[in-house]
């Protein structure tokens, strides 16, 4: 089976908004068996929908559109379909009191008419409950071709699709089983490793595909099995990274499906009980945002601080004027005793600490840009690490938060 995602809205056109949804329609699909023909993001008009719907019914099996669903004058997808499926809007009771209860449940300005006609829907539609707006998903069948249409809130378009849409597709139709094992890499770039794993990538059985994702400072593996036998493919794709695990199990630092690598930080700092602490500068907390951004995170991550500044480094980490004049901010000096110093500011077991010249400019150091220093700093002692992550700003600090993240893997580990 084929699908065709299709996004409306100028704001995705202008770039004011990320298209997140095609991502997370992508996923689910693909879970399911159902292979992505093409996506496709247009604009709020009524011919190009049109246009793009016919074009699209030609190509796919399932058509699936998100946005354009809203109570203003601007929404104009669901008058749309009426035309393309040569329909008329009908008042559907059930979406109304459902619209009427989240306006006394949740919202404070009193319901406006267009909001009550968000509940007349095409009549040929079959109506997919939206929980948590008042837009509902719709459902069509023409020509053994099927069309979802959504709204484009992200969160109301995931609940609607996959608590009403998924579950028709699966009855609807037979799918193989498509599963996928990501290795996370960490320390090699794509080549290197590609050159270590090239017998083993020649003898893959062939329902069994590689894809190198490389991103700044890491590269994923994804294998992907694609077959009727669903156990048959879980055997084969954990056959084929135990040989990978012999082959670079010294780069592998976990698997995407199961956890993040600052997933395993946390459960390696939980099991033992230890904490952890960060003092960024060139990386500007995103090292502290990876951490917390996970559930749980309170239990182990006690804080962090981001010295940017000079001064900084000077009034809130307690470094010395003198020390920084000597070594300059950009040194192994300095980013040694950032870790040790918010170390013993927090009472923390662990602590990463950063400073670099990201770019364009040098700033406060004589430090070449791309240089970068990574103190991780644990029960037993501190390591400084001297890197050059090239020239252009996001690179440096991509790579440096990757290259902190896989060293204190290490000294956790």
């Amino acid at each position: 089976m084929k699908a065709e995602i299709i996004t409306i809205g100028d704001e995705i056109l202008i770039g004011q908004i990320i298209d997140t949804n095609s991502a997370f329609l992508a996923k689910q699909l693909n879970k399911i068996g159902i292979d992505i023909y093409q996506i496709t993001s247009i604009q709020d008009e009524k011919q190009h929908i049109l246009d793009t719907l016919i074009a699209a019914k030609k190509r796919a099996d399932i058509v699936i559109m998100t946005g354009g669903l809203g109570p203003t004058n601007d929404d104009i997808t669901k008058h749309t379909l009426c035309e393309f499926f040569k329909d008329e809007l009908v008042l559907s009771q059930n979406v109304l009191t459902h619209i009427e209860s989240l306006f006394k449940k949740f919202i404070d300005s009193p319901i406006l008419e267009a909001n009550r006609n968000q509940a007349y829907l095409p009549s040929k539609s079959i109506t997919l409950k939206n929980e948590f707006g008042t837009a509902a998903g719709m459902w069509f069948e023409e020509d053994d071709v099927i069309f979802i249409s959504m709204p484009g809130v992200p969160y109301e378009m995931k609940s609607i699709f996959v608590n009403e849409a998924i579950p028709r597709l699966q009855d609807r139709f037979e799918t193989p089983y498509i599963l996928h094992k990501t290795v996370l890499t960490y320390g090699l770039g794509e080549s290197a490793i590609a050159d270590k794993l090239q017998d083993w990538e020649i003898n893959l059985p062939d329902f069994i595909k590689l894809a190198y994702l490389p991103s700044l400072g890491r590269v994923r593996l994804r294998l992907s099995a694609r077959g009727n036998d669903e156990q048959q493919l879980k055997d084969a794709l954990n056959n084929e990274v135990e040989k990978l695990n012999r082959i670079i199990g010294d780069i592998i630092k976990g698997y995407e499906e199961e956890a993040s690598v600052e997933e395993r930080i946390a459960e390696f700092c939980r099991l033992k009980n230890k904490t952890l602490v960060t003092a960024e500068s060139c990386t500007g907390g995103r090292l502290a945002a990876k951490f917390t951004e996970n559930p749980g995170a309170s239990n182990y991550f006690k804080g962090a601080v981001v010295s940017y500044a000079t001064s900084a480094k000077n009034d809130v980490l307690g470094i010395s004027e003198e020390l920084i004049s000597q070594y300059s901010v950009v040194s192994a000096e300095i980013t040694k005793e950032m870790a040790e110093r918010v170390k013993m500011m927090f009472k923390a077991d662990y602590a990463i600490a950063t400073t670099g010249n990201a770019g364009p400019t040098k700033g406060d150091s004589d430090a070449e840009i791309g240089t970068v220093f990574i103190a991780i700093s644990t029960d037993s002692e501190t390591k400084v690490h001297e890197f050059n992550f090239g020239k252009n700003r996001e690179r440096v600090t991509e790579k440096a938060v990757n290259k902190a993240l896989e060293l204190i893997y290490d000294a956790i580990e």
